[in-house]
């Protein structure tokens, strides 16, 4: 094939891709919305009753040393399902992959701040990815049914990955933050949909770390 052929094939080539790329990622956001939209709640009166509740993991503080917002939400969100009576435990599951970054033991500390005992705080210091927490709250919690906890975009990952996986879990949404806060993460969740399909359907992904079983409630807390 001539170089100028090949050009021209390389550009109709580039040029599908461009056009595909957006109508694929649309294709899989409404694909998981639609999935997960079912087991959401906003509405605190509204929410079943679980067992245990799943918060998943963020910082505390922005990398400007501010208050997260998203951290700040979901312990609200948390406290109050607790509160409520809505579950008795809490599952703080996120990254402790230093000892320098802490997130279950900060969520913990956050939670008791706001009147929730210790003892009703479970530890998953392996939640390093969304994937990760919510399979380990089976595989390693023993919990098949559970309430995640975390904002909107977030719990409808969540919910999805939960329900692929064979598990009977709702999503508790904590309040939204500012739009001029959330742009790139919401870039990043779209992303994030892609890969959560490649890892479900295609690449069989498991969280990195198991380890021996934890019954909440009956096994002593970390």
């Amino acid at each position: 094939m001539h170089w100028t052929g090949l050009l021209r094939y390389l550009l109709w080539i580039g040029g599908l891709l461009a056009l595909s790329t957006p109508l694929f990622l649309f294709g899989i956001n409404a694909w998981v919305e639609r999935v997960s939209q079912p087991w959401l709640y906003a509405d605190l009166d509204q929410v079943p009753y679980n067992r245990v509740g799943l918060v998943l993991g963020t910082g505390p503080t922005t990398a400007r040393g501010r208050p997260n917002p998203y951290f700040v939400g979901r312990i609200q969100a948390a406290a109050q399902l607790y509160q409520a009576g809505k579950v008795d435990y809490l599952l703080v599951s996120g990254d402790n992959s230093s000892r320098y970054y802490d997130e279950p033991s900060a969520m913990r500390d956050a939670l008791t701040a706001h009147g929730v005992p210790k003892e009703r705080i479970y530890h998953d210091y392996a939640g390093f990815r969304t994937l990760d927490s919510v399979v380990r709250a089976r595989e390693v919690f023993g919990e098949q049914r559970f309430t995640i906890i975390s904002q909107e975009f977030h719990n409808q990952r969540a919910v999805f990955i939960a329900r692929e996986r064979g598990l009977e879990a709702i999503g508790f949404n904590a309040p939204e933050v500012p739009e001029w806060f959330n742009s790139n993460t919401q870039f990043r969740e779209r992303l994030a949909r892609v890969q959560m399909v490649l890892d479900l359907f295609l690449l069989g992904t498991q969280p990195r770390f198991l380890g021996e079983p934890i019954r909440i409630g009956v096994d002593p807390i970390q």
